[in-house]
């Protein structure tokens, strides 16, 4: 039977990661128990203070045990923390040296959407690849550049530590961790009662990409602004460099540097969101939206808009757009 330690921090923190852990994890049991099986699972919430106020008093949480009182477990839980991130991380600090220290003891951990900035503080994340939510990933990359931030997938595994995308894609790592730890029949049928959709690997198509302008480079910023004024036209690294009187490499490398995409991928990123709002709200065909974001090759476009969402124009228009035909 496998110890799971569900943190539950000090501040705020996302109530559903830790309700949600606990019951899932608990059902597996519950399966297990309808079947004459022992239970997969110890689940325990884990914290540093007796009790934990969340959400300004409305809510109170009382953990089962305090990290003093776990000498070994099997898998640490960390729900998503909100707010402040420095004053979070600061709040909980006291999490770090035990779950270091489990980890060297063969405990595997696992953050849970923007648990991951609190993940990277304890230095084991460091050389690795982590997901986070798609609205966090450049600020997770500007407070810890020598991590491998993936901004399109829900689940990384590395070394016994584990990470997920946005929000309820937690969902889907703990169907990966149960499948994992108690069998695929398992991992399916709490899928099933769950109803979450299992195998879901990416979550690009819900990445609302709003440009990277959160850095002092004026230059960069007025390329920007000329990017999202022009996306409908055709724009070249060269057209750019000589509208702003900036040599071609220093273009390049400046803007990668504030970006953290290429001048080509923000091209392509600001087209691919003008297109996907339309295919939200309108009913254009696809001809006509690639037309209005400067595309004039059905199959440049079709590649570059499914790179960037994981869908193609006809599965994204008909996922995101109710009125839309079902077929081109």
């Amino acid at each position: 039977m496998r110890h799971i330690s569900i943190l539950v921090p000090n501040g705020h923190t996302s109530l559903p990661n830790i309700d949600g852990t606990h019951q899932i994890f608990s059902e597996v049991n519950s399966i297990a128990a309808r079947f004459g099986l022992p239970p997969f699972f110890e689940v325990k919430l884990v914290g540093i203070s007796e009790t934990i106020s969340q959400r300004s008093g409305r809510y109170t949480i009382v953990p089962d045990c305090l990290i003093g009182d776990v000498k070994q477990t099997d898998l640490i839980i960390i729900p998503a923390m909100h707010g402040n991130m420095p004053e979070m991380i600061a709040l909980n600090k006291d999490f770090i040296p035990w779950i270091r220290k489990q980890y060297e003891n063969g405990a595997e951990i696992a953050s849970l959407c923007i648990a991951s900035f609190f993940l990277a503080e304890t230095g084991l994340l460091t050389g690795k690849q982590c997901a986070t939510h798609w609205g966090s990933v450049n600020e997770f990359r500007r407070m810890f550049p020598e991590i491998n931030v993936v901004d399109d997938k829900i689940i990384t595994d590395e070394d016994g530590i584990y990470t997920s995308g946005g929000a309820y894609s937690f969902l889907n790592l703990l169907i990966y961790l149960i499948e994992k730890y108690a069998g695929r029949d398992m991992a399916i049928g709490i899928a099933k009662g769950f109803m979450i959709d299992i195998d879901r690997v990416s979550q690009s198509p819900f990445i609302m990409f709003k440009g990277q302008k959160e850095h002092e480079d004026e230059p960069v910023k007025k390329a920007q602004d000329y990017i999202e004024q022009n996306f409908d036209n055709k724009i070249t690294v060269d057209d750019l460099a000589d509208r702003f009187a900036i040599g071609r490499r220093s273009l390049e490398r400046r803007f990668k540097k504030a970006t953290c995409n290429t001048v080509v991928e923000y091209i392509q990123r600001v087209k691919i969101e003008a297109a996907k709002r339309s295919f939200e709200t309108s009913r254009k065909n696809i001809s006509e939206v690639m037309y209005d974001v400067g595309y004039t090759d059905t199959k440049a476009f079709r590649d570059v808009f499914k790179k960037i969402t994981g869908l193609t124009p006809v599965e994204y228009r008909n996922k995101y757009n109710k009125g839309s035909f079902q077929s081109q």
